[in-house]
């Protein structure tokens, strides 16, 4: 704190504090493990930890092995949700999908039991996420696809980005969790296609391959609200990133969230290849890989990068 009693912002500029936490965080790797109910991401290297840090006047920050490419998972849930929100409007995707955060693990099909109509609680857990990529527009699977990669290409600056087709098949094929979330919700109307469709499509979603300075710069886009000060463009519209933000802030985390903003503090959605998207509000955007996972499927290693970094450079918003 100031002497005036405000909080102190400390920039983040100097690389051998941001490897030296690295290299704190990586005694934590152990205890955790790769997910492996999905085959082809049991062949990461568990001891991988890396970070990059985006700022508004395009520096970045890179530490660790940033090369790496790995794929989105649930990280793609808010940017799907972004989309479907700019082609569908907020009425229309919040009648189909709820906006409470939920203590579950991110793939229960709980709550679709005891809730009215089997409308899922948010878009972040498996279920509406489902929900929400059933509302991309398009004509076919292939269309609908390529507008959504279309989309992440130019968030990330990077017209060559792809996805995993080992990945995308290997989720395909274990789905059987997911498939059952589809039909419930069939049932009920909130999905109405071929339930084998769309996780066609929701498993090639989640296969998308990212590094973390691409993710890092997704996440500087929605800490400053849709604004991308690169190419000097609104690319998500102002609303619509905050409350994609606001969703990372309560469900961004799983089943984690509220320690994580106790902890750390700041929006973030993470994924079970190990990748975690922060944002930091009008301050920068963070990318972290660290595929070795704790019990809740969040990077293990990353979730205590990030506690130091907040602890470092008063990140948290609260």
């Amino acid at each position: 704190m100031t002497q005036n009693g405000f909080r102190e912002e400390k920039e983040v500029h100097n690389l051998e504090e941001l490897k030296a936490l690295i290299e704190e965080a990586k005694e934590f790797i152990p205890y955790g493990k790769v997910a492996n109910y999905i085959p082809a991401l049991a062949k990461a290297n568990k001891k991988d930890l890396s970070l990059a840090v985006f700022l508004p006047d395009g520096r970045h920050f890179e530490a660790g092995n940033t090369s790496i490419r790995f794929t989105l998972q649930s990280i793609s849930k808010v940017i799907s949700l972004a989309l479907v929100l700019m082609d569908r409007g907020e009425d229309y995707v919040f009648e189909r999908v709820g906006m409470e955060p939920t203590g579950d693990p991110f793939n229960s099909i709980a709550k679709l039991e005891v809730r009215s109509a089997g409308k899922p609680l948010n878009p972040m857990i498996n279920a509406g996420a489902l929900a929400v990529t059933s509302m991309i527009k398009g004509h076919s699977i292939k269309d609908r696809f390529q507008r959504l990669l279309n989309f992440m290409r130019v968030l990330t600056d990077n017209k060559d980005l792809s996805y995993s087709k080992e990945v995308a098949t290997s989720e395909f094929e274990t789905a059987h969790l997911n498939r059952s979330l589809c039909y419930f919700m069939k049932e009920h109307g909130i999905i109405t296609e071929d339930v084998e469709l769309l996780l066609d499509l929701y498993t090639k979603q989640c296969s998308i391959e990212i590094n973390c300075l691409e993710m890092a710069r997704i996440g500087l886009i929605f800490a400053l609200d849709g604004w991308d000060p690169i190419s000097k463009k609104q690319l998500i519209p102002e609303k619509i990133a905050k409350i994609c933000n606001t969703f990372m802030v309560t469900c961004g985390m799983y089943n984690a969230s509220g320690e994580f903003a106790i902890k750390v503090g700041i929006p973030a959605k993470s994924g079970v290849s190990g990748g975690v998207m922060g944002a930091v509000p009008r301050r920068f955007g963070i990318g972290v890989y660290g595929p070795s996972l704790d019990e809740k499927g969040n990077s293990i290693a990353g979730i205590k990068l990030l506690e130091l970094l907040a602890s470092r450079y008063n990140l948290s918003i609260f």
